[in-house]
C-alpha cells in the first residue's frame, strides 16, 4: 500500500504517502481557550512534499491549517478570539468554546479497487466556555491518491444539537458585518501564497473579486519560496450541503485563505435533537491555476463514490 497512517495515540495521526507526510491531524490540541481549541490539519503537503498550510499565524492565532471553525453558534464562538458585536465591532468575550474529542471510531488504510484510502472518524462534543454542552459531532476524513501530482482529502461532519433550544449557526455577516461571512471548513495558506490567484469555473481573480460569490468549487494557486514551483488547493462543496452552492469567503491580498461558507449571509438553524450534515472534498496538487477545473472534476468524482468519505451516521 502507498498510504500509511502513523498514530500518536491520544493526540494526533499522520497520513503518509511513501516518504511524504501528506497531513497531520491533531485531534486533541493543546490550544489556549482564547483560540477555541479544535482539531486541525497541519502540516498539509502536496505529493511532492511542498507545504500548503500555515499554523497559528501572528495575525490570527486561531487559524490552524484546515479546521472546521464556526464563529457564531448561538451566542458562542467556536472560531477563537474576539466576537463580532453589532455596533461595537470585535469584542473579546468569555465565549470561546471547545471542540472536544471523545472517541476514535475508525482508523486504517483500506483497498478500494486499485486505490488505497486512509480513513479516520471520531466523535466529539462542543462545549461552550461556560461549560454548556451544545452539540455532539461525528466527523470522518479520508485521503486518496488521485494521480502523480494530486491527492484528495474528504471531510464530513454530522452535528447534533443536544440543548433544549434551537441554535442558529451564522457568521459576522449575519450579525451585521458586510462581506465577512466566514465560518465552516477554513484553509489558511502559507505566507508565500499572499497575492496568489483565486480560481472558479467563471475565471480567475483576487479574494476581493470573488468573496461572497456562489460557486460549487473554488481554488487557490500560490507560489512557494525556495523552489520554482506553485501548488493548488481546490475545495468542492457537496450538492446536498445546506445553502449549496455556497458563498465563499476568500482572501489573497492580505493573506491566503479559502472557505466554502454555508452561513455566509444566512443562518442555519438547528432544532433540539436535530442533526445537520456537511461534506467537502479538497484537492491538493502540484500544479498551477490552469489545472483547477480538472482537479475539481477529480474531487467531485471522489465525493460521488459509494461510501465516501467515511460513513458518517447519526
Amino acid at each position: 500500500m502507498t498510504l500509511e497512517i502513523v498514530h500518536e495515540v491520544g493526540t494526533a495521526l499522520t497520513v503518509r504517502d511513501a516518504d511524504v507526510e501528506l497531513f497531520r491531524y491533531t485531534y486533541v490540541p493543546d490550544s489556549p481557550q482564547l483560540e477555541s481549541p479544535k482539531p486541525y490539519l497541519h502540516p498539509l503537503r502536496t505529493r511532492a512534499g511542498r507545504l500548503v498550510s500555515l499554523f497559528r499565524p501572528w495575525d490570527h492565532v486561531w487559524h490552524k491549517g484546515i479546521a472546521w471553525s464556526l464563529p457564531v453558534v448561538g451566542d458562542e464562538n467556536f472560531w477563537g478570539g474576539p466576537t463580532y458585536v453589532r455596533g461595537r465591532f470585535y469584542v473579546q468575550l468569555d465565549n470561546d468554546g471547545t471542540q472536544r474529542h471523545r472517541d476514535l471510531a475508525r482508523l486504517g488504510v483500506e483497498a478500494d479497487g486499485a486505490d488505497d484510502v486512509a480513513r479516520v472518524s471520531h466523535d466529539l462534543e462542543w462545549i461552550a466556555q461556560s461549560g454548556q454542552r451544545m452539540f455532539t459531532e461525528h466527523r470522518a476524513l479520508t485521503a486518496r491518491i488521485v494521480d502523480e501530482t494530486c491527492w484528495a482529502l474528504t471531510f464530513e461532519t454530522a452535528m447534533t444539537n443536544v440543548t433544549d433550544a434551537s441554535v442558529a449557526i451564522g457568521s459576522p455577516t449575519t450579525r451585521g458585518r458586510e462581506n465577512a461571512g466566514y465560518g465552516g471548513l477554513f484553509w489558511r495558506g502559507p505566507r508565500s501564497f499572499t497575492g496568489g490567484v483565486l480560481v472558479t469555473s467563471a475565471g480567475t481573480g483576487t479574494g476581493t473579486d470573488v468573496r461572497g460569490q456562489r460557486h460549487e468549487w473554488m481554488g487557490f494557486a500560490g507560489q512557494h519560496d525556495d523552489v520554482d514551483a506553485s501548488s493548488l488547493i481546490v475545495m468542492v462543496d457537496a450538492a446536498e450541503n445546506p445553502h449549496h452552492p455556497p458563498q465563499w469567503f476568500a482572501r489573497s491580498e492580505e493573506f491566503a485563505c479559502l472557505n466554502p461558507a454555508p452561513f455566509f449571509s444566512e443562518e442555519v438553524v438547528v432544532a433540539p435533537g436535530e442533526t445537520v450534515r456537511f461534506r467537502y472534498g479538497v484537492g491538493i496538487a502540484d500544479a498551477d491555476a490552469d489545472a483547477a477545473g480538472g482537479v475539481a472534476d477529480a474531487v467531485r468524482d471522489v465525493l460521488a463514490r459509494p461510501g465516501a468519505p467515511g460513513g458518517v451516521a447519526g
